[in-house]
């Protein structure tokens, strides 16, 4: 480990949150009204959720790890369909790791998260409204040693090693103009992450609606929560937060997926065409060889990272469902 290292990025000890928080809306999908209540957690424990509100008064724990995904379509959902469950997890958990918390308990008294405006802004609104505290523990990191790749036709993404914090390198190619090819690139950073990844909406085509509500899917879109495609043309009246909202909002995702490494990741994402379904295939390929990856940890001299707590809520509006 060269030590100069540590010092490129926000390092130093675990966090979570100063107090919970709560936050309710409808699923994208389910249309289903939920509550989440974020908690503050022990260090060394990670994220994990407390699915409320099953059968029975029943209540689970979920793991948020790649190996507890169990569907990537569309969105990533977590656990077991057949007995608990949380679908659309991605945007809250790219809030979490964009701001660089470590440990909270995410209890949820429905099957699906809240897809409000259909970003990531109102969860790292709600956690700058109660600010990250550190443990004296030191943050653990996920070091990737090799390069490990997938490809899908001509979509791939890969990760590779790098000498800081996540890098991330994400290509989208869609035939309509009104989106065509755009990439940006991306050093992971809290306020970065607020001023130019976490407003970024989901996006949807107008022309597949029917067809995703036959599937189930896309039940609660709407303008208020996704951004809209009519051919060549965006539906939404006030238009897009990004002139390039679409790959910033792919990015997003990819950052959600990422999370589910069970720690910061040190190295670099390179992606065309990603999904979630490339996401996860990716950290699969990873995990697969022991010999591409090893768990670090900050030194502990190493300062505590520097998250600001911003007051009040950022700005949001209108926001619409993917496809991915």
């Amino acid at each position: 480990m060269v030590e100069g290292m540590w010092g490129l990025m926000k390092l130093g000890r675990q966090t979570t949150l100063r107090e919970r928080v709560t936050i309710s809306g409808v699923g994208v999908h389910s249309n289903e009204p939920v509550t989440v209540i974020l908690h503050p957690a022990d260090a060394n424990s990670g994220v994990v959720f407390l699915r409320s509100g099953l059968p029975g008064g029943r209540e689970r724990l979920i793991e948020a790890k790649w190996s507890n995904v169990a569907q990537t379509q569309l969105c990533t959902v977590l656990g077991d369909p057949a007995r608990a469950s949380v679908a659309t997890v991605e945007h809250l958990l790219a809030a979490l790791a964009g701001l660089g918390v470590d440990n909270v308990t995410i209890e949820i008294d429905g099957p699906e998260a809240p897809i409000l405006d259909g970003s990531a802004a109102p969860f790292v609104a709600a956690i700058d409204e109660v600010g990250l505290a550190s443990f004296s523990a030191p943050r653990r990191y996920l070091k990737v040693l090799k390069p490990v790749r997938v490809e899908r036709g001509d979509a791939y993404a890969e990760l590779r090693p790098a000498e800081r914090a996540l890098r991330l390198d994400v290509e989208i190619d869609f035939a309509t103009p009104a989106i065509g090819r755009q990439r940006k690139i991306f050093d992971l950073d809290a306020d970065a992450f607020r001023r130019e990844i976490a407003r970024a909406r989901t996006f949807g085509f107008v022309g597949d609606v029917e067809r995703l509500w036959k599937m189930g899917f896309a039940l609660g879109s709407s303008l208020d929560n996704s951004v809209a495609l009519d051919g060549d043309r965006v539906v939404n009246p006030e238009g897009l937060r990004y002139r390039d909202e679409f790959v910033r909002h792919k990015m997003l995702d990819s950052i959600g997926d990422l999370a589910l490494a069970g720690a910061p990741i040190l190295g670099a994402f390179k992606a065309y065409r990603p999904g979630h379904a490339m996401n996860l295939a990716a950290l699969r390929t990873l995990f697969a060889d022991r010999s591409a990856y090893e768990f670090v940890e900050a030194p502990r001299h190493a300062p505590a990272a520097a998250h600001a707590v911003l007051p009040g809520r950022l700005p949001v509006a209108a926001y619409a469902a993917e496809v991915d």
